[in-house]
């Protein structure tokens, strides 16, 4: 117990804040000290055990000295008493280095903090050996799950470490879905919107610019151009469908085989594509949107909106992607469809498409 003479002194009391001058961090006994009490009582108080047999002035005494010494609680023993933190791991592959994709951690980070988590974030770049020492780090940290991410939507294999945790795959997903749950851009969804920006202005001759690289993308994003056709009662034509490499290069050299379609819009995989062939009909004296109306998909402000005219797209959802990822790991979020959420891909109308006055 606190001696008479501490109580009298200078030493601290419940009511009065003293400004502690020291180099390691506060323990246990100096708490249990200065409260006059065991540093059992101490440790029942920190961990809330309300059955304990603690009087309620002995309790506010042990909180005030925890406040006036400034006591943080060792994180680590308590991951290990209850079996869990206050942590959500998200081990990514780059997302973090790549610019649009990593609004997939900002919504991650703004989402876990709103239910009282922090995020540890590792970005492996790959790295299958560095992966493997993250995800063991985050399991010896007891997080209350893990996100586990792709820059681009793609099918993945799930580390199998990865399977001692709670876990929920962000934009990309198992071949086995039975077994896991994963967050993903609804490609479809957003090709049929892309789409329907052209059939909106008039447009009926519609060409789409598809990706030569197998991915979810490149099937969904078609998939979507068709149904959006089909819905306005337009024959899809196989021949207006082109392919070509998904970048700026690849959209310019698309620009010869697209002149020969006749068709008075056009639907590109992607804003790189979409700029490339801005510089192919350019070239070629056409004017956008006058003669030939154009829209990308994923909208990377750094070419969508600058552009002349700006660029008129769909947007990947990246920062929902990693909001709804954290929903569904806390049991916030169910999808109808099982274990897989789609989120939605909105449009981005901008002066890449005008009216077209032809039926």
């Amino acid at each position: 117990m606190i001696s008479q003479e501490k109580n009298s002194g200078s030493a601290a009391t419940p009511d009065v804040p003293v400004k502690i001058d020291r180099a390691h961090p506060v323990t246990l006994r100096e708490v249990a000290e200065a409260a006059g009490v065991s540093t059992a009582t101490v440790s029942l108080v920190i961990n809330k055990k309300k059955n304990a047999r603690i009087a309620e002035e002995t309790r506010e005494r042990v909180k005030d000295a925890i406040r006036h010494l400034g006591y943080r609680p060792n994180a680590m023993a308590k991951n290990l008493v209850s079996g869990t933190s206050k942590f959500i791991g998200l081990v990514a592959d780059g997302v973090a280095t790549t610019p649009f994709a990593g609004q997939i951690i900002h919504g991650a980070q703004d989402e876990a903090w709103k239910h009282g988590y922090a995020l540890l974030i590792a970005n492996t770049e790959g790295n299958l050996d560095l992966e493997k020492d993250a995800i063991a780090m985050m399991l010896e940290y007891k997080v209350r799950g893990i996100l586990y991410s792709t820059w681009f939507h793609r099918p993945t294999d799930v580390p199998e470490t990865l399977r001692e945790s709670d876990f929920v795959l962000v934009n990309c997903f198992s071949p086995d879905s039975s077994t896991s749950r994963a967050v993903v851009p609804d490609e479809a969804q957003g090709g049929q919107s892309a789409t329907e920006i052209l059939l909106r202005g008039g447009h009926r001759r519609i060409a789409f610019i598809n990706t030569t690289t197998p991915a979810p993308a490149k099937d969904g994003r078609l998939k979507g151009y068709q149904d959006a056709l089909e819905a306005a009662g337009i024959p899809f034509d196989p021949s207006l469908v082109l392919e070509a490499y998904p970048d700026q290069e690849g959209g310019y050299g698309a620009t010869e085989e697209l002149l020969k379609r006749n068709v008075s819009a056009v639907y590109c995989y992607n804003d790189r594509m979409a700029m490339g062939l801005y510089d192919g009909l350019r070239e070629n004296g056409l004017s956008i949107p006058d003669d030939i109306a154009v829209v990308g998909f994923d909208n990377q402000e750094v070419i969508a909106a600058h552009l002349r005219p700006p660029l008129s797209t769909v947007s990947l959802p990246h920062y929902e992607l990693g909001a709804a990822g954290v929903r569904m790991l806390l049991g916030l979020d169910k999808s109808p469809d099982g274990n897989l959420v789609k989120i939605s891909c909105p449009a981005v109308e901008r002066a890449s498409v005008a009216v077209h006055s032809a039926a």
